[in-house]
């Protein structure tokens, strides 16, 4: 797997699995004075009080990877107490470069949440990205507050996080369901034990408030924008916050806000669903298809009888950890993101039935960024951290997932029922939930791109037509395609259309379709 597309794959997987004059000093526009429809409080603190962080002046060094610069941006650990304790927050940039006059700085997320905003910036952003819009801007990330470099989410030990992508999802009996209960609620103090200071604090509410800071410290008078999967929700949430400081945003594979988290979890099984229909339609007209040739239907049966294989005789991978059936559908899974995996997936698939399992481990370490060593990025531990704040946990406790697994498995035969148990991982979450479903208007901002993807396996296609619809300036734009966004993938009409609302702030006209 190319680095781009391991980028993509490991920092925009986890969508779901899972808001006074622009320039001033100040951290607070009119929406962000009172207590949000997300259901965080607004700092009581007032513009004078935040003084301090909006004014600070970055001390910009080299990265050491060329062409990058790198700095530390303050932020109040909580703000609603501003002179309280503070956090550290990883940024980046490279500087535009040229031709053509500086249109400001151009943030860039790439989603999870959890995913490295630095990482996606130096790995590809500030690289990939079209000439003509690094020429025109500064790209910059910022390392949301627990993620990577700025204050890490840390939860489990190498080891330990090897048996918890063990733990079978699939439950069949009463002593499974306790040993998924218990690995969820391991999983949860391992994170209160090292990260209870900042676990409180790592909303989306709070990451874009990190965002306007960054904002003004640039020296923009508005944010410009491009958030990919859980990054569109950030982007809604600070155009909610923020609706008088949005300058250009894109949102590409949005997420819906309206949603609670059974709905997105729901959603999403049915989006691989969709993915993975998409992906049998191909292999099934290759001769050497491991899932047969007969048809997807068929396929998607010989599919679902390899997990039940691996499930009851998990098969060795050249390492001590072999290949059951968890691990074996987060490979599966982790190839839906981008159609140019399939192959790969193949492959992989075939070595599997076959009885060497190293292919498909292979594809699910790549999902959980988990290095050669055994050590692992905080991609994983960030994403429950942030989902657990934004949202009510989907179940009270085992006895609603299994009243919920029959419509997860009408949503996908195939994927439904792993997917509708581990929607089960914020029930004994240590820090209660911040936030709550609600619609996102942000009236008074300027245009804002909403991208959908028809056969996008993460965040589905009705949830960027529900976001653009929602917001009060939204306009969608269509990929008619597979993968997960489409800004960058192939699509000429796609990445024109976005350059030209970038670079000129004309949005496309309602209703564009690409393919």
């Amino acid at each position: 797997m190319d680095s781009r597309r391991l980028l993509r794959t490991s920092a925009t997987a986890l969508a779901a699995a899972g808001l006074i004059l622009s320039g001033c000093s100040g951290g607070s526009d009119a929406a962000a004075s009172r207590t949000t429809q997300a259901g965080v409080a607004s700092p009581a603190a007032s513009p004078q009080a935040l003084k301090k962080f909006y004014g600070q002046k970055p001390k910009w060094r080299d990265c050491g990877v060329a062409g990058f610069q790198c700095a530390t941006l303050r932020a109040p650990l909580d703000y609603a107490k501003p002179d309280g304790e503070e956090i550290e927050l990883a940024v980046s940039r490279v500087r535009a470069t040229g031709p053509g006059k500086r249109l400001g700085s151009l943030l860039v997320n790439p989603g999870g949440p959890g995913g490295s905003a630095v990482g996606y910036l130096q790995g590809y952003a500030g690289v990939g990205y079209p000439a003509p819009v690094r020429a025109r801007y500064d790209m910059v990330a910022v390392d949301p507050r627990g993620v990577a470099r700025s204050e890490p989410v840390e939860c489990l030990t190498g080891p330990q996080m090897d048996a918890f992508t063990q733990v079978d999802q699939t439950p069949d009996d009463t002593a499974e369901v306790n040993a998924l209960s218990a690995a969820f609620k391991e999983f949860s103090a391992g994170c209160a034990k090292k990260s209870g200071t900042i676990l409180p604090h790592v909303s989306t509410v709070e990451t874009a408030r990190d965002m306007d800071i960054l904002r003004e410290v640039l020296g923009d008078e508005k944010l410009h924008y491009v958030g990919a999967s859980y990054g569109t929700f950030l982007g809604a949430t600070y155009a909610e916050l923020f609706p008088s400081r949005v300058g250009r945003l894109v949102l590409d594979g949005a997420m819906d806000p309206s949603l609670p988290a059974v709905d997105l979890n729901r959603d999403q099984t049915g989006g691989f669903e969709t993915s993975f229909a998409a992906f049998a339609a191909d292999c099934v007209r290759k001769p050497d298809c491991p899932l047969g040739t007969e048809s997807v239907e068929a396929a998607g049966q010989a599919l679902k009888k390899f997990f039940r294989d691996v499930d009851a005789e998990p098969v060795p991978t050249g390492e001590s950890r072999p290949l059951g059936e968890s691990l074996a559908t987060t490979g599966v899974i982790a190839a839906m993101y981008d159609e140019g995996a399939w192959p790969q997936l193949r492959e992989a698939l075939t070595r599997a039935i076959g009885g060497e399992g190293s292919g498909l481990l292979a594809l699910a370490d790549s999902y959980y960024e988990r290095e050669a060593d055994g050590t692992y990025a905080n991609l994983m531990f960030a994403n429950a951290a942030v989902n657990c704040l934004d949202l009510p946990a989907a179940y009270a406790g085992p006895a609603d997932v299994v009243k919920a697994v029959p419509s997860f498995e009408k949503a996908s035969p195939i994927f439904g029922r792993g997917l509708a148990w581990a929607a089960l991982n914020c029930t004994s979450w240590p820090t209660p939930a911040t936030g709550a479903p609600h619609r996102i208007t942000a009236e008074g901002a300027a245009p804002i791109l909403v991208v959908g993807t028809t056969r996008d396996p993460a965040t589905p296609y009705k949830w960027a037509q529900s976001l653009a619809e929602q917001l009060s300036s939204g306009t969608l734009l269509t990929y008619e395609g597979d993968g997960h966004t489409a800004y960058g993938r192939g699509s000429d009409c796609i990445d024109t259309a976005i350059n030209t609302y970038l670079l000129e702030g004309t949005p496309p006209t309602e209703g564009k379709r690409c393919s």
